[in-house]
């Protein structure tokens, strides 16, 4: 039994105007599978499948109420095209923010509706990933993150300190996972969380009672009667189980 990790989930005012930025910012297609959610992934892509952790856009009535702790690192393979992308990411709508980062290489930007995110410079690592180089998770100890996310997902642990985790598909494509421990409350917006999906044939509940056995808690953030499974791993963080398919 494991699940995959699917797609980062951005809780929005303007589904289609977000979905269409994070679209052209990234490159890929947007479709929607149903009124109020705006789905990005890459032109052909047949989902889910690891090569790429994929964008869910969903309309939600008043989002400025949510902090999660999750966020996008983007990746570049030149200084140039570092400077070309922050512009043109600049021209759809993106703006530089100060999240107290320093002097960096990175570039620290928030889309239109304000979700921060970092775009890097070239890194040997992100060499291979596609246009999202991680999906980053600020965390108080990255060690425990570790054991949980790890063994929570199909994803391989590639390396982990007192300061990070890093894990990846265990087919060694697509972003990665990563986990960064950062001491204290967050002070800036972010409304994305992961959501995980279990293959074909597997049982939610069983993955859901899975989960709770090695640390998480099922919560109640308002969702009602669907086909979806709110959780929080061991530091609080939400994140969604998906149906199985």
């Amino acid at each position: 039994m494991a699940l995959r990790l699917v797609q980062v989930n951005f809780k929005a005012r303007d589904e289609v105007a977000l979905g269409r930025f994070w679209a052209d910012a990234l490159g890929w297609g947007v479709a929607s599978e149903e009124p109020g959610v705006t789905n990005v992934e890459p032109l052909g892509f047949t989902w889910p499948d690891p090569t790429a952790v994929c964008v869910d856009v969903v309309v939600v009535p008043d989002p400025e109420t949510v902090r999660y702790r999750v966020h996008l690192d983007l990746a570049t393979t030149s200084a140039a095209h570092q400077a070309e992308l922050v512009g043109r990411l600049m021209d759809l709508g993106a703006t530089r923010v100060d999240v107290g980062q320093g002097d960096v290489r990175w570039t620290v930007l928030a889309d239109p509706e304000g979700n921060v995110f970092c775009v890097l410079e070239p890194r040997e690592i992100y060499r291979d990933t596609g246009p999202i180089a991680a999906v980053v998770v600020d965390c108080a100890d990255p060690r425990a993150m570790a054991r949980f996310w790890s063994e929570a997902t199909d994803w391989a642990l590639h390396e982990v300190s007192d300061d990070h985790a890093r894990l990846r598909s265990a087919k060694g494509v697509g972003p990665y996972l990563l986990f960064r421990r950062t001491p204290g409350a967050r002070t800036w917006w972010s409304r994305a969380h992961l959501d995980l999906k279990p293959y074909a044939g597997d049982d939610q509940a069983a993955e859901v009672a899975r989960l709770e056995s090695l640390g998480a808690a099922v919560v109640d953030v308002g969702q009602g009667d669907v086909s979806w499974r709110c959780l929080a791993d061991p530091e609080g963080n939400e994140f969604c189980v998906l149906a199985p398919g």
